[in-house]
């Protein structure tokens, strides 16, 4: 059984930083991969990161090319988002998710690509 559990969200101020814990439990050869995603109020949710577990390949949405870094730490099962030099619209409640199955591509970045997700974990980034 896999289970997802995001942790680390909270307020802070434009320009500042968080960083967010992604622990996958019960891994298996087709969760191979890590993913992040976000929803601000009245929108879809959208990719943001994601980083395979073998190689630590990542990938990234543009909107946040160059601030997020997303890592892992195997021994630990646990998946890190690092969020520098916030902005307001990055306010959005932060899901991490693993694939079920193989992606289409080398990375799964479409949101029904993902089986197993966590429960989301808040963060608001203040002007």
């Amino acid at each position: 059984q896999v289970t997802v559990v995001e942790s680390g969200g909270g307020l802070v101020q434009a320009g500042g930083s968080l960083r967010l814990s992604c622990v996958v439990s019960g891994r298996t050869s087709s969760t191979y991969q890590t993913g992040w995603f976000r929803q601000a109020p009245g929108k879809e949710r959208e990719f943001v990161a994601g980083i395979a577990w073998s190689s630590g390949l990542t990938t990234y949405a543009d909107s946040v090319m160059g601030r997020f870094t997303v890592s892992r730490d195997d021994g630990k099962n646990t998946v890190y988002l690092q969020m520098n030099s916030l902005k307001p619209e990055d306010t959005a409640a932060y899901y991490c998710a693993a694939p079920r199955y193989q992606c289409r591509g080398y990375f799964c970045t479409l949101e029904d690509e993902f089986y197993y997700w966590g429960q989301g974990t808040q963060v608001t980034v203040s002007s």
